[in-house]
């Protein structure tokens, strides 16, 4: 029993995560084919002439479409287009600060120079003592900055909550207290969605000692006793 216990538990390790991420792929494809399909003409949709349908055939057309999209906004026309869409938007009292809101976080996200989540660290949270994972996003600007400079430089960070990352705080906390973590964005993630369970390796790397002298154990590796 101990035998076709451990191998039970094996299959559900390997198959688990295949079958959940088989599981989100598939409902995203139907997702956006709901999404798209209805605006595709019968005529070129394969749906019409199968006796099947063809799923993920609206993802492509939803990718080619975004990027025909792309395409045009980036000459002189498409940007002129845009500029007299978003003066429209811009008049409108609620619809304008949604549409600025979400433009700049798509840009922020989206931006390949942008350094957003590339790192992640630690802070003491929410005492002096304890510690949590932190994203760190960018640096703190604007009027925050300056309220809160004094003479030091202020960075701002994502504290997720577990084991749901995706929402948490935000937090604006002194360059020199955060810990950057050698561990990429996504090991940390794992590690905040596991509660702990899923760790990344890091080898131990001692401290060289010096003769007559003892060995000081690294703050950021070994716990004080």
């Amino acid at each position: 029993m101990t035998r076709l216990r451990n191998y039970f538990l094996t299959g559900l390790v390997i198959a688990g995560p295949i079958g959940i991420t088989l599981y989100l792929t598939w409902s995203l494809i139907q997702w956006v084919d709901g999404w798209v399909k209805p605006f595709i003409p019968a005529v070129y949709n394969p749906d019409t002439y199968l006796p099947f349908p063809v799923p993920g055939f609206g993802l492509i057309v939803a990718f080619f479409a975004l990027t025909l999209v792309g395409f045009f906004t980036a000459n002189i026309a498409g940007r002129t287009l845009l500029a007299y869409g978003e003066s429209v938007l811009g008049r409108m009292p609620l619809v304008r600060n949604l549409y600025s809101g979400l433009k700049q976080i798509f840009e922020t996200v989206l931006s390949e120079r942008s350094n957003t989540f590339k790192k992640a660290g630690l802070i003491e949270y929410p005492r002096q003592g304890l510690w949590a994972i932190v994203f760190v996003a960018t640096d703190t600007k604007g009027e925050v900055s300056h309220r809160l400079s004094g003479g030091r430089e202020y960075i701002s960070v994502f504290l997720p909550t577990t084991p749901n990352p995706t929402s948490g705080f935000l937090l604006f906390v002194p360059r020199d207290e955060v810990i950057e973590l050698e561990m990429s964005v996504e090991e940390a993630a794992k590690l905040v969605i596991s509660a702990g369970l899923v760790s990344p390796e890091f080898p131990k790397k001692l401290p060289v000692k010096a003769p007559g002298k003892k060995s000081a154990k690294p703050a950021s590796l070994e716990p004080a006793d």
